[in-house]
C-alpha cells in the first residue's frame, strides 16, 4: 500500500507544471476571426491521478517559476509589431538565447527520431496497479511451492518429468527428520532466492541430491552441501549474465544518423534559412521555447499525415483561380494575395465548393497547394522578405448564414494558424460590411496586440485609398480603384502613377508637354469618378490652333473604369487634361502618360 500511495503522488508532482504551461499557451495564442481549437498536445497530459491532485500542486509550481516569468514578460516586451528583423545578430539578448535553446531540442529530437515517430499516447493508470498484482502472484507460487515441500513423498512412478520433484521431497524428508530447528530456519530463508530465479531451480535440486546421497548419516553436513550448491549455482549464473551482457554489447547495432527534416522546402537545422523558420514559430509563441517546440512538432507530422509533398504536384483544377490570386507587390516589396468572397454568389460555383464534405475537403487541399506555392516563392534569407500581405474582399460576400462556407473557413483558419506561423504582414479587409464590422468589435477584446496590429478595415467607399496606403496604384488591380490590367497594354507596372486628390467643387488641369514631333499617349482615372473630363491640345507657337482631343463629358462611376488616349503632332505644345468634381467629396485622381515616335 505504501508503494501505491507514494506513485500517484510522484506522478502528479511532474505533470503540474504542464497544466500551468497549456493555460499559458492557450490566452496567448493569435486567434483569427473565427476562434480555432487549440494544438492537441497528447503526449503532455497529465494522468488521472494528476487531476485529482492540481490543485495542491499549482501553487508550488508557480511559486518555483518567478524567474522564467519575468523572463518571458522581458521578450515580449522587447517584441516590435511593425518590422521585426530575421539577423539573428540584431536580436535581443532573450531572443537569441531562446532561439539557441530551441536548436537543442531539435537536434535532441532529430537524434531520436521523434519527428517521424507518432506521438507516444498517454500512459494508462492500470499501469500503478500491476505491480501488487504481479506480488501477490508471486506470494501464491511461493505458498504453492511450500505447500509442495510440506507433503510427504509419494511412492515412484515410471514417468521422467516428476523424477526431479520426487527427489525434492525426499530431500526436504531427511532435512526436516535429521537436522535440528535452526537448520529449517536456514532452509526457508534460502527458498525465496531460488523461487525469483524459477530457471535455476532444477540444477539445484539435482545436485543437493547428489551430495546428499554421499553423506546420509550426517544431516549437519548436509546443509552445508546445500549452502555450497546454491552458492556456485548463483555465480555460475552472475557469469552468465556478465557473458549475455558482455555478448549483447558486441553485437549491439549503433545508433541511427539522426533523421532530415524540411519545412517548406528548407531543413530545420542546416544554415540562416532555418533560423527564420524558427523564429516564425518563436514569435508565434511569444518566444517561448517548449511551446514553439511542440508546435514544430505538430507541424512537421501534419505535413506528412496530409502529404504536403505530393499534394504540390497534384491537378486540382482551375476553378477557383478568380477566387484566390497573387497580383504584384506592396510598397515594402511583399506578395499581395487576393481574397474574393464574392466570387461564391455563382450558385454553381458555391456549390461545386461547398456541397458536401468531399467537395469541402478538395477546396482545403486546393487553398493549402495554393498557399505552399506561393510561400516556396519567398526569401527566406536573414534579410529577404518571407511574409504576404493578404487583401480580402467581401463585396457581395455570402455571409455567415452559408452553412458550407462557413465551415470550411473555420477549418482553413485552424490548419492555417497552426500550420503557417507568421506568414501574414498585413491583413487588410475591404468593401466590409457593416456586419462584419460589428463582429469585429465583439471579438476585439479577444484579439492580441500583436494580431490587431496586422489588422485593416475598410468600408466600400475607403477601400481604394485603404490599398493605395499600402500597394502602388500602377500595381492594384483596376476592380479595386488602382491601373493594373490584366493583357497587353500601353503602360506596364513599371510606368508609375501620379496620384493627386482633387477638392469638392474644384477643376484641376493636368498638363502633358510635347517639345518635338511624336506620339503622346496617356491613361487616368479617378477612383468613383462623378466628375467632369475633357481633353485638348495647346500648340506653343502664338499664331496656332487649340485642337480639342476629347469633348467635355460626365463620367459616371459605372461607365469606364480607365479612360485611355493619345495624340500625334508634329509641333510643339501641350496636352492639357481637365477634371471638374463638382461633387461634395473628394476624388482621388490617377494618371500617367509617355511619348512614342511619330509613325505615320
Amino acid at each position: 500500500m505504501a508503494e501505491e500511495t507514494q506513485q500517484p503522488e510522484a506522478a502528479a508532482a511532474a505533470p503540474a507544471k504542464e497544466v500551468v504551461v497549456e493555460k499559458s499557451e492557450v490566452t496567448e495564442k493569435e486567434p483569427p476571426p473565427h476562434t480555432p481549437e487549440p494544438e492537441p498536445e497528447a503526449p503532455e497530459k497529465p494522468a488521472a491521478g494528476v487531476v485529482e491532485e492540481k490543485e495542491a500542486d499549482v501553487e508550488a509550481v508557480e511559486v518555483e517559476k518567478p524567474k522564467v516569468e519575468e523572463k518571458e514578460s522581458k521578450i515580449t516586451q522587447s517584441v516590435s509589431f511593425k518590422d521585426e528583423t530575421n539577423i539573428v545578430g540584431e536580436l535581443p539578448e532573450p531572443q537569441k538565447k531562446a532561439l539557441e535553446e530551441l536548436k537543442q531540442l531539435i537536434q535532441e529530437a532529430l537524434n531520436k527520431h521523434e519527428f517521424t515517430a507518432p506521438p507516444s499516447p498517454p500512459p494508462p493508470p492500470a499501469k500503478e496497479e500491476e505491480k501488487p498484482v504481479a506480488e501477490e502472484k508471486n506470494e501464491e507460487e511461493e505458498k504453492k511451492e511450500e505447500k509442495e515441500e510440506e507433503k510427504p513423498a509419494t511412492a515412484e512412478t515410471s514417468v521422467e518429468p516428476k523424477v526431479e520433484t520426487e527427489e525434492k521431497a525426499e530431500v526436504s524428508e531427511k532435512v526436516e527428520t535429521e537436522a535440528p530447528a535452526p537448520v529449517e530456519v536456514k532452509e526457508k530463508e534460502k527458498t525465496p532466492p531460488l523461487a525469483e530465479v524459477p530457471a535455476a531451480e532444477t540444477v539445484v535440486a539435482t545436485e543437493v541430491v547428489e551430495k546428499v546421497t554421499a553423506v546420509d548419516d550426517d544431516g549437519a553436513k548436509t546443509v552445508e552441501a546445500i549452502e555450497e550448491s546454491v552458492v556456485a549455482v548463483a555465480t555460475t549464473l552472475a557469469a552468465e549474465k556478465q557473458e549475455e551482457a558482455s555478448a549483447s554489447k558486441e553485437t549491439e547495432v549503433p545508433p541511427p544518423p539522426p533523421e532530415e527534416v524540411s519545412i517548406w522546402g528548407i531543413p530545420l537545422l542546416a544554415d540562416e534559412r532555418s533560423d527564420v523558420i524558427l523564429l516564425k514559430f518563436l514569435r508565434a509563441r511569444d518566444f517561448k521555447v517548449k511551446d514553439a517546440f511542440t508546435m514544430i512538432k505538430n507541424t512537421a507530422r501534419w505535413r506528412k499525415e496530409f502529404g504536403i509533398e505530393g499534394l504540390l504536384d497534384e491537378e486540382l483544377g482551375n476553378e477557383l483561380e478568380k477566387v484566390v490570386f497573387m497580383h504584384w507587390f506592396d510598397k515594402e516589396g511583399h506578395p499581395v494575395c487576393y481574397n474574393v468572397y464574392g466570387e461564391f454568389q455563382n450558385k454553381e460555383l458555391y456549390q461545386n465548393t461547398f456541397a458536401d464534405e468531399e467537395k469541402r475537403s478538395k477546396f482545403l487541399k486546393w487553398r493549402i497547394q495554393f498557399l505552399e506555392k506561393s510561400i516556396r516563392k519567398l526569401d527566406f534569407s536573414p534579410s529577404g522578405i518571407c511574409t504576404m500581405v493578404q487583401v480580402n474582399d467581401l463585396k457581395n460576400s455570402p455571409g455567415p448564414g452559408k452553412k458550407g462556407l462557413r465551415q470550411a473557413t473555420n477549418q482553413a483558419l485552424n490548419l492555417l494558424q497552426d500550420n503557417y506561423p507568421e506568414f501574414v504582414a498585413k491583413q487588410v479587409f475591404i468593401n466590409v460590411p457593416w456586419w462584419y464590422l460589428a463582429f469585429n468589435r465583439m471579438i476585439s477584446p479577444f484579439l492580441t496586440q500583436r494580431t490587431k496590429s496586422k489588422f485593416v478595415f475598410a468600408g466600400p467607399s475607403k477601400s481604394a485609398e485603404t490599398l493605395f496606403r499600402y500597394i502602388v496604384p500602377e500595381q492594384v488591380p483596376v476592380q479595386y480603384g488602382g491601373l493594373s490590367m490584366e493583357g497587353e497594354h500601353e503602360f506596364t507596372v513599371s510606368d508609375a502613377v501620379t496620384e493627386v486628390t482633387i477638392k469638392p467643387a474644384t477643376k484641376h488641369n493636368v498638363e502633358f508637354p510635347i517639345i518635338e514631333k511624336c506620339h503622346m499617349v496617356w491613361e487616368l482615372r479617378v477612383v468613383g469618378w462623378d466628375v467632369n473630363y475633357g481633353a485638348e491640345f495647346v500648340p506653343t507657337a502664338e499664331d496656332g490652333y487649340t485642337v480639342i482631343v476629347t469633348k467635355t463629358r460626365k463620367v459616371a462611376p459605372a461607365d469606364e473604369a480607365v479612360i485611355s488616349n493619345s495624340f500625334k503632332t508634329c509641333e510643339s505644345g501641350k496636352i492639357i487634361i481637365t477634371i471638374e468634381n463638382q461633387t461634395s467629396k473628394k476624388k482621388k485622381l490617377l494618371y500617367r502618360s509617355k511619348t512614342k515616335p511619330y509613325s505615320d
